[in-house]
């Protein structure tokens, strides 16, 4: 395998890979409580945490949850949470009120729009881009968390998170690394083109001497 750009989209009120409501639902979130949207027992989850082998590479790209709860996006690396205050304090991750999915959603959130003072208006904001990117190297796991933070969130009431990121296998894993130590970020057109570098060099090599 080479790279793949990959999406996971995650719903309280979902079970086994299908959104569902009502009884059968199992969505219930407290206040201000984070919720691994991959083994977090709510909702659509996976059977393990999402972890990166020694012949993979991981590069996290856009992070988005719905506005309402003002619910908020982490991403927690092994035991590091991604995004902190500037004193280095703890913080709930990046809100849906900025980084909205889908994007366009509506603002349920209570929060007055400053141009047009209408509680309603639904502001249209793309998706967390992470610049630069978020690495998740070989033998680490990693984690996207969402939490609600004004009020609770029950299995009647709908709440989605998203992740986009691309995955490095096999030998693209190891041009990842290698443009790692480069200090050159890790993109396909990057991959793409050390890849390119390495067959022109070796082509270059057989020129010289055929018997290579």
């Amino acid at each position: 395998m080479a790279m793949r750009s990959q999406v996971y989209e995650w719903c309280n009120i979902g079970d086994n890979g299908q959104r569902v409501a009502g009884d059968n639902a199992v969505g219930t979130i407290p206040q201000n409580v984070p919720v691994d949207i991959f083994t977090g027992g709510i909702g659509n989850n996976i059977a393990k945490h999402p972890e990166v082998s020694a012949h993979q590479f991981v590069v996290i790209e856009n992070i988005s949850c719905t506005p309402q709860a003002l619910g908020t996006v982490q991403l927690i690396i092994d035991t590091t949470h991604f995004f902190q205050n500037p004193d280095m304090s703890g913080q709930s991750g990046v809100l849906g009120m900025v980084s909205p999915y889908p994007i366009g959603a509506e603002n349920n959130a209570n929060i007055i729009n400053p141009d047009s003072g209408d509680p309603l208006f639904s502001a249209i904001y793309p998706s967390f881009t992470f610049d630069p990117p978020a690495y998740v190297l070989p033998g680490q796991t990693w984690v996207i968390t969402f939490r609600p933070q004004n009020r609770a969130v029950t299995n009647t009431h709908g709440v989605v998170a998203f992740v986009k990121y691309t995955l490095y296998d096999g030998a693209d894993s190891l041009i990842a690394n290698k443009l790692l130590e480069m200090s050159i970020s890790v993109t396909p057109d990057n991959v793409d083109w050390y890849r390119r570098t390495l067959i022109e060099q070796n082509n270059v090599l057989h020129y010289k001497n055929p018997n290579l």
